[in-house]
């Protein structure tokens, strides 16, 4: 199993349209496509309370690319986003890393 961290640091002020659109529309599409999320975070002390940071688990880079391609092109996908960003941008930035469990992780 290997993990994604993405951390989206939104346009100032549309986190709480980012925070809607993950649970009513990116969520079901991520279902659809078995991706499989390993938790949300929001920024409750750091360098900002403007990001989004999760984590995804996939089973191998080859589980990834196939999953991940084929959501980024999924018609419903492109419907949620286009109307969602009707009102403007709102990422602004996105670090995206691939994380592997260390043996001693508690996760693996």
């Amino acid at each position: 199993m290997i993990y994604e961290m993405r951390i989206y640091r939104c346009v100032p002020g549309r986190l709480p349209a980012l925070l809607k659109r993950f649970e009513t529309a990116t969520l079901k599409i991520w279902e659809k496509h078995g991706i499989k999320q390993a938790g949300f975070f929001t920024t409750l002390i750091g360098e900002s309370n403007q990001e989004l940071t999760y984590f995804l688990a996939w089973e191998s880079l080859a589980d990834r690319e196939k999953k991940w391609g084929a959501f980024m092109t999924d018609p419903d996908w492109m419907k949620a986003r286009a109307e969602s960003e009707a009102d403007g941008q709102i990422v602004g930035n996105i670090v995206s890393q691939i994380l592997t469990p260390t043996a001693f992780s508690s996760v693996k």
